[in-house]
C-alpha cells in the first residue's frame, strides 16, 4: 500500500507556544493528578465495581494520548510562515473559494488545527477534503473534490493571501 505523504505542519510561533505550555502542564502537574485519583480509587478496593478508578484511567489515557499527539507536532512542526509561491494556494493562507454550483463563497485559514484556538476565521486542515483539494493549486483554477458523505463538488479558488494573524 501505497501512502502519499501528509503535508508538512506549520504552525505559527503563538501557536507553538501554546502547544508547549499545554504539553508541559499535561505531562506535569495533570499527568500528577491523574495518578494521585487512580492511586486513591485503588485503595477502596474491588476495581470491578470502582467507578472513579475507571473514570481516571480513561482520562489518564487520553492525556497520554494527547501527550503523543503534541509530542509528535512540536518535534515536527515547522514554526513561522510556510514559504508562499506567488500565486498558489499554500499552508499559512487565508484562501477564498467560490462554489459555482451554489454562488457562494467561503473564506478560511488553511492550516494546522492547532491554529483554531487563536483565529476567528475557521481553519480547514490540508488534509481536509477542501484543503487537500486547493493546496498547490493556481489562484483562478477551479478543482473538483469529493465530501465526506460522498458528493462531487467544484471550486473556483477566488483568492489565497498570507494570514497575518
Amino acid at each position: 500500500m501505497n501512502k502519499t505523504p501528509s503535508p508538512e505542519t506549520w504552525l505559527t510561533q503563538d501557536a507553538y507556544d501554546r502547544l508547549q505550555e499545554e504539553m508541559a502542564e499535561r505531562s506535569g502537574p495533570r499527568r500528577a493528578a491523574i495518578v494521585k485519583r487512580i492511586e486513591a480509587a485503588r485503595e477502596e478496593g474491588d476495581l470491578k465495581e470502582n467507578g472513579g478508578y475507571h473514570a481516571a484511567k480513561e482520562e489518564q489515557g487520553k492525556n497520554e494520548a494527547r501527550v503523543r499527539v503534541l509530542r509528535h507536532l512540536l518535534e515536527n512542526a515547522h514554526i513561522g510562515a510556510a514559504p508562499v509561491t506567488e500565486g498558489k494556494v499554500a499552508q499559512g493562507q487565508v484562501v477564498t473559494v467560490r462554489f459555482p454550483a451554489f454562488d457562494d463563497t467561503e473564506t478560511f485559514l488553511l492550516g494546522s488545527r492547532e491554529e483554531a484556538a487563536t483565529t476567528s476565521i475557521d481553519v480547514y486542515s490540508p488534509t481536509s477534503p477542501l484543503g487537500a483539494a486547493v493546496l498547490g493549486q493556481d489562484v483562478g483554477a477551479t478543482v473538483e473534490y469529493v465530501t465526506p458523505n460522498g458528493k462531487m463538488l467544484t471550486v473556483e479558488i477566488v483568492s489565497a493571501d498570507t494570514y497575518t494573524g
